[in-house]
């Protein structure tokens, strides 16, 4: 099996940072792409930004500038640094990945238990 496994939230003033990490363990043999998502009370799941194997990356418009995404590869690490905080980036954060198995054909989602992050004053 494959578990991912978040840290790094918290609860934060408006204007500040935090930086949440996600380490997947497992049966791994390669992970694809990852990303990291987030769901307010009431909302529904969004992508708040996404990298894949080779480095690129994509935003949420609400994120971008603010929030940075990065992976180490050889770790099976996602992070995800998170600048300028506001009240509205509330909500419970969960990582994913993109999982390829050992012994497996094709790929598979797998999802972190989620972090809650705060933004209150």
């Amino acid at each position: 099996q494959v578990q991912l496994v978040e840290s790094g939230g918290g609860v934060v003033q408006p204007g500040g940072s935090l930086k949440l990490s996600c380490a997947a363990s497992g049966s791994i043999f390669r992970i694809n792409d990852m990303g990291w998502y987030r769901q307010a009370p009431g909302k529904q799941r969004e992508l708040v930004a996404g990298i894949t194997r080779g480095g690129s990356t994509n935003y949420a418009g609400s994120v971008k500038g603010r929030f940075t995404i990065s992976r180490d590869s050889a770790k099976n690490t996602v992070s995800l640094q998170m600048n300028s905080l506001k009240p509205e980036d509330t909500a419970v954060y969960y990582c994913s990945a993109d999982v390829t198995r050992w012994g497996q054909v094709g790929q598979s989602d797998y999802w972190g238990q989620g972090t809650q992050v705060t933004v209150s004053s």
